[in-house]
Order: structure tokens, then C-alpha cells, then sequence
């Protein structure tokens, strides 16, 4: 009888430890918070918060060669900020936050797919598009060859409500339409301001709603902001 007890102590006292590593890597993890499933998926148990140490200096590195790139080092100001450097194929203004903020996504994705084959042991996708049908609540992906068609074709129309995050991580091979988690890299201009999710105007189908709530019922795992200031960002 004691020999039960003790056994059975001793299994409660390892429950409790294991417990209590998942509650302490849970803790120092935002990634980890928003999906605690990546405990069993990283290979190692701080690999969770080298991912994110990882992607959020891509962010850094990415703020830090775009500026460098065309202010010599200083972040641009909220003047320059605003300032309209060239008007896009249908003829739309685009400011310069824009212009820096595609530069220095270019950037910030390169080094990301480079951390990720590191750490992320499974399937990860990176601008995959993806069309979503809410009523049915279901999603489809469309390969990189159509959308570089449809969009050398002008034909714009036909990519109307689709998503394109920035970096998904899936489960497995067979997940290639779930995510674990969705992030997305925000590079504010001027970097006082704090990064946010993009709220769709009135001509989306998504009208009034933000990317990140989209992503998150077309996808199913949590959604979240990586920015050079702010690093990953809890949800």
C-alpha cells in the first residue's frame, strides 16, 4: 500500500513539474501564449522563444537597412512620412510610408523563411493567398503562378476579398489550409506610432473588419503583429 502511495505521489509530483514547465515557457513565450500548442510542436524547449527572438530581429534588421537605405541611418520623419513619392498602376497616390513599409517587408521576409527552416519544424507558408468563402467558412489557397497572372493581367477584380498574410505556420502537411499561428510584419511611419492591424474599407467584403480578426476565422490559429519597436505582439 505504501509502495502504491508512493508511486502514485510520485506521478502527482511529475504532473505538477511538467505543469509548471508549460506554465514557465508559456510565460516567456507571446508565441507560445497565443498557441499553446508550439510546446509540443518545437523541437526543443526554448526553440519557441528563439522563434521569436528570431522573426523580431528580422523586424529590426529590416527597419534598420530600410532606412539605411534612403535616410542614411535616421528614420524618416512624420513628414516625410506622408509625402506621396508615386502613384501605383491604377493611378493611386503612394506615400512613402508605403514605399518603405513593401521595402522592408521584402527584407524582413527574407530573413524570416531563413529563422523558420531553422526552427519551425513543420510546413510554414509565406504571402500564400488565400480565398475565403465566410458563409460556407471555408478557404482555398491560390498558387503564387495564378496570382502573378491574374495581376499581370489587370485583372484585379478576381482577387477581391482574397488574404494574403505574411507568414502562416501550419501543423503538418496535411494542415496546408489551418494555421497554428498567423503573423504579420507592421512597420509604422513615423516608428513613434504604434503598429496596428489594417482595418478593410468600405469597398472589402470585409468592410469595417480588421486583417487580423479575417485571418484568424479563415485560418483558425491566433493572429499576430511583429514590429521593430514592439517585437511580437500579444493578442
Amino acid at each position: 500500500m505504501g509502495f502504491v502511495d508512493s508511486e502514485t505521489a510520485g506521478k502527482a509530483r511529475y504532473a505538477a513539474y511538467v505543469a509548471e514547465q508549460a506554465s514557465t515557457r508559456a510565460a516567456a513565450s507571446t508565441l507560445v501564449r497565443a498557441a499553446p500548442v508550439l510546446i509540443g510542436l518545437m523541437q526543443q524547449e526554448h526553440d519557441a522563444d528563439e522563434l521569436e527572438k528570431g522573426l523580431a530581429a528580422c523586424a529590426v534588421q529590416a527597419e534598420h537597412l530600410g532606412n539605411a537605405r534612403y535616410f542614411h541611418d535616421r528614420p524618416p520623419t512624420r513628414q516625410e512620412c506622408a509625402e506621396v513619392v508615386e502613384k501605383d498602376r491604377c493611378g493611386n497616390p503612394v506615400t512613402r510610408a508605403m514605399f518603405l513599409g513593401r521595402q522592408k517587408h521584402v527584407l524582413a521576409l527574407a530573413c524570416a523563411e531563413q529563422v523558420l527552416k531553422k526552427l519551425w519544424p513543420a510546413p510554414f507558408s509565406i504571402e500564400q493567398r488565400y480565398r475565403y468563402y465566410p458563409n460556407a467558412r471555408m478557404v482555398e489557397s491560390i498558387s503564387k503562378e495564378k496570382e502573378a497572372r491574374l495581376l499581370a493581367d489587370g485583372c484585379t477584380d478576381e482577387l477581391r476579398g482574397t488574404i494574403k498574410p505574411d507568414i502562416v505556420l501550419h501543423e503538418n502537411r496535411t494542415q496546408l489550409l489551418k494555421s497554428v499561428l498567423t503573423l504579420d510584419f507592421k512597420f509604422p511611419c513615423p516608428s513613434s506610432n504604434l503598429p496596428q492591424w489594417t482595418r478593410y474599407g468600405s469597398s472589402s467584403p470585409y468592410a469595417d473588419s480588421f486583417q487580423n480578426n479575417i485571418y484568424e476565422r479563415a485560418l483558425g490559429g491566433r493572429a499576430l503583429l511583429i514590429s521593430p519597436t514592439q517585437g511580437v505582439v500579444p493578442p
